[in-house]
């Protein structure tokens, strides 16, 4: 079975490029514009992994992770964060474990999930 990955991002070209990379990689992706968006899914399905976007209306991505790991319920996912600019202090955080900056190169970014999740079929070499 495929990994799972969760792309969280308000923009929709964003979406939908990471999509497409990571699907056809092999693992099993499922999308939302926002963490509000995706709350109750992430409850009932919680992904292997999840991508988020750090600037996003309504709720970014620092709430949003901020959010699941108050609920104990929840397993660990491990975070990689997407940011127009370059790291800052607010994105080290338990649990994030990188950090792409955008634009994003498919290959930076299959190498990223490939370090933390089994399942893509990308020679990454």
């Amino acid at each position: 079975m495929a990994s799972s990955i969760l792309i969280v991002d308000d923009d929709p070209n964003m979406r939908e490029l990471l999509r497409l990379h990571l699907s056809a990689a092999g693992y099993d992706v499922r999308t939302a514009s926002d963490g509000i968006e995706v709350g109750y899914s992430v409850l009932r399905n919680p992904p292997d992994l999840i991508i988020t976007d750090i600037n996003m209306p309504h709720m970014d991505g620092l709430a949003f992770i901020d959010a699941l790991k108050s609920d104990k319920a929840l397993p660990r996912m491990p975070v990689i964060f997407l940011s127009s600019s370059e790291r800052n202090e607010r994105s080290h955080q338990p649990g994030v474990v990188d950090y792409i900056v955008k634009p994003v190169r498919a290959e930076r970014l299959l190498a990223a999930v490939a370090r933390h999740l089994p399942g893509g079929s990308y020679p990454i070499g």
